[in-house]
């Protein structure tokens, strides 16, 4: 079925409807602007306020009351020192001034059409927008806003397919407009763009011969990326951000069957409390759920309450007062089905007075009946009750260079130390270590050598080495044996601790058996290793 596109059609996606815009004629360019951190520094989440995981908690739609982040003009209109002072100074520092000055000659251009574009929702935005650009003086031909629906009744499953929905009526209904310059700032969105321009054009160059021409020629697309601007803060607030970030974390109050705020008011309106109660602020109402578990509910709790989102119709069959300190009703279900609750016995807390407790409502006993006009019903979801709390994030900040010990000092993860890294943790060669500056858990004194003398230190190639003296021994290979037995119980002791003369004397002596050597130890055509004098075989050969 061809669609007719029309100027009429297309003003329907504008929140500018008394706004006149020149004739599909005489259009030749269609520029359009993003909003958002393209034509405005809208605020953002500040990263050096809230955590990395809050961030994202606060820009989801579903997280707060009113939406997120982008979904609450209150956001928004907060810009700067709020919208009454801001509207005076026209958002003064808070624009773009480089795409602004692009948008003032798209609007003195004769042959281009100017559109301001944003994902921001409608109903909630439309108005702040509008006076944003009024004051700055922006009169652009279309303002389009995300629509709960299309002009054409369709709902939208992002806001990029909003958008290509939009630019897609846009390209048809001006038809002769040989070019189109989109500028956004999120590199998706770019790719997105030219990606959808690019297969649009495409449809129109191979559309079938037997098939009525395209209702236009091929568009030429240019998609300019705008960097995002970066705000600096005042020094006031610098100095406050240093601070741990802050968190918001989901404290559960617990999971019952909730109830919406008519039928609570309803509720409310069976408890007999003295006005006088009510004017001191000495009784609070609630009647907002019947209590399934308090807290965070278990898995299985969970599944015998019938699941998050249960709908369960009640009727309530009769009031009472504890102590003149709690009013409560006894609710039953009206369809005979399972239901699950905290009590054996339903209950809605009505109102409960200072100090008094919701969960002492289980101890009433003596229920008095409700005549029939307040015998009424009320549907119920099963859902959990929280309550957001800021903290402070008190996570470590990941390194990958560094690690921190259990006293909080870092050290770097390096393979091989510096040497300057010994200088105060170990005595050199020939002095003495008179007191323990750093170093292992065991305070031993140790001497280190470089990593080639180490390996060289049993090569029998090598001039004043080892090598010919562990030979020598390999010949005797039960004495060898025995030796190295000791020398292995003897570093057991020293794993635990112990702080053993003749453990740290047999360490000196370097019978600790035969060090890991590397294939850089042996002379040429030389690459077996020594015999292992223990089990009289050829050592294994380790490159490290």
């Amino acid at each position: 079925m061809t669609r007719n596109y029309s100027i009429t059609y297309l003003k329907r996606w504008s929140c500018k409807p008394k706004k006149e815009i020149p004739g599909v004629p005489q259009i030749k360019a269609l520029h359009v602007y993003d909003f958002d951190n393209t034509l405005f520094s809208s605020p953002l989440p500040n990263p050096q306020i809230w955590a990395g995981s809050t961030i994202g908690m606060l820009q989801a739609k579903e997280t707060l009351t009113y939406g997120g982040w982008w979904h609450d003009s209150t956001i928004l209109a907060a810009t700067g020192q709020g919208l009454e002072k801001e509207e005076a100074r026209a958002w003064e520092g808070s624009w773009n001034e480089t795409v602004v000055d692009l948008v003032r000659l798209s609007i003195e251009t004769k042959d281009a059409l100017t559109i301001v574009l944003t994902g921001r929702n409608e109903k909630s935005f439309a108005d702040l927008i509008n006076r944003m650009l009024n004051a700055k003086d922006l009169d652009v031909d279309l303002v389009a806003l995300k629509p709960d629906l299309s002009p054409g009744g369709s709902a939208f499953g992002s806001t990029m397919e909003y958008k290509q929905a939009f630019l897609s009526d846009l390209v048809f209904t001006y038809k002769h407009a040989e070019e189109i310059k989109i500028y956004e700032d999120r590199p998706k969105h770019v790719k997105a763009f030219k990606d959808y321009f690019e297969k649009l054009n495409k449809s129109f160059l191979s559309h079938p011969v037997d098939q009525p021409a395209p209702p236009r020629k091929p568009i030429t697309t240019d998609v300019v990326h705008v960097c995002e601007l970066k705000s600096s803060l005042d020094p006031h607030t610098q100095r406050w951000i240093k601070q741990k970030p802050l968190k918001i974390v989901e404290n559960h109050l617990y999971l019952g069957h909730l109830i919406n705020q008519n039928d609570s008011a309803r509720l409310i309106s069976l408890c007999n409390v003295q006005p006088t109660l009510i004017d001191s602020g000495e009784v609070r109402f609630m009647a907002s759920n019947i209590l399934i578990e308090p807290g965070y509910a278990r898995k299985d709790v969970v599944q015998k309450a019938g699941g998050r989102g249960k709908k369960v119709m009640w009727q309530v069959d009769g009031i009472a007062k504890y102590e003149d300190r709690i009013w409560a009703a006894r609710v039953t279900p009206v369809q005979d089905t399972q239901v699950f609750t905290k009590d054996s016995t339903p209950t809605v807390v009505l109102a409960i007075r200072k100090g008094s407790r919701p969960i002492d409502a289980s101890k009433i006993t003596n229920w008095q009946p409700v005549s029939k006009d307040k015998a009424f019903m009320f549907q119920t979801e099963v859902g959990d009750k929280l309550m957001l709390e800021i903290q402070r994030d008190n996570t470590p900040a990941k390194n990958n260079n560094q690690d921190r010990d259990r006293g909080g000092q870092t050290f770097n993860k390096r393979k091989f130390n510096d040497e300057n890294d010994f200088n105060n943790a170990w005595p050199k060669p020939g002095e003495q270590h008179n007191k323990r500056q750093g170093g292992d858990r065991h305070g031993q004194a140790r001497h280190f050598q470089s990593k080639a003398n180490f390996n060289n230190a049993s090569n029998p190639n090598m001039p004043g080495s080892t090598g010919k003296q562990f030979q020598n021994q390999s010949n005797t290979a039960k004495p060898a044996t025995q030796q190295q037995g000791r020398n292995n119980a003897n570093m057991g002791a020293n794993r635990g601790g112990a702080n053993n003369n003749n453990n740290q004397r047999n360490n000196r002596n370097g019978n600790r058996g035969p060090a890991y050597k590397s294939l850089d130890d042996y002379g040429p055509n030389n690459f077996d290793g020594q015999a292992d004098p223990k089990l009289q075989q050829t050592a294994m050969v380790m490159d490290y």
